[in-house]
């Protein structure tokens, strides 16, 4: 039996979360935001993040983070583990036109949207977003927390560390290795490893 949900944090990408939850039949208690958000209809504002902790028990419902990233950063790192630490799970969230691999392997809280292609022993780490049409080739691994946003392609064997963000449009030539904290700019071609916390871009992307 499925868990109610709560989701944390609300803004665009949490749009899209709900209406996936919603086709699919999940009951949706509400959000938590640090004010109510006033473009949300038909879904009840619980309070600040702290209403979670304080008013629910972590056996009783799952949890989805509805904060995207626009750059690098473990702001869902931090909502994650906080969580975690108090012993709530996540859910996750997969739209139903998403195309995935028997053989890849998903850790908690994952979210893949409408049209992503998921290959042959693709590894996905927690909290990561697999964003709108974009296209994860083989052997491709993806630690946790990051966000691969919209129509990306990764060729085959790449590495991308934790927290990191590639951005839309973008290609990573494969057996690339992109570090933890890396911001990738929108429309880059990426054909050499990038290290920890450096922000590339261009064609061929170069650090900034």
């Amino acid at each position: 039996m499925s868990k109610p949900i709560i989701i944390v944090g609300y803004g665009g990408h949490a749009s899209v979360l709900v209406e996936i939850l919603i086709g699919q039949g999940r009951e949706i208690v509400g959000y938590t935001d640090v004010k109510e958000v006033e473009i949300v209809k038909d879904l009840k504002y619980l309070g600040t993040d702290n209403v979670v902790k304080y008013n629910y028990n972590a056996n009783d419902i799952e949890l989805v983070v509805g904060v995207g990233i626009v750059r690098a950063s473990l702001k869902r790192k931090e909502i994650f583990d906080y969580f975690h630490n108090e012993g709530f799970t996540f859910a996750t969230v997969i739209h139903p036109a998403a195309i995935i691999s028997p053989s890849v392997y998903i850790e908690e809280g994952v979210q893949i949207m409408a049209g992503a292609i998921l290959q042959t022993n693709v590894k996905i780490g927690a909290n990561t977003i697999i964003n709108t049409a974009s296209v994860i080739e083989h052997n491709c691994e993806i630690a946790e927390q990051s966000h691969i946003c919209p129509r990306s392609v990764l060729s085959g064997g790449v590495m991308v560390g934790v927290g990191s963000l590639v951005g839309v449009g973008s290609i990573i030539k494969q057996d690339v290795v992109i570090g933890n904290q890396v911001t990738i700019g929108a429309g880059s071609v990426v054909i050499r490893n990038v290290n920890d916390r450096k922000t590339v871009y261009g064609v061929p992307a170069k650090e900034v």
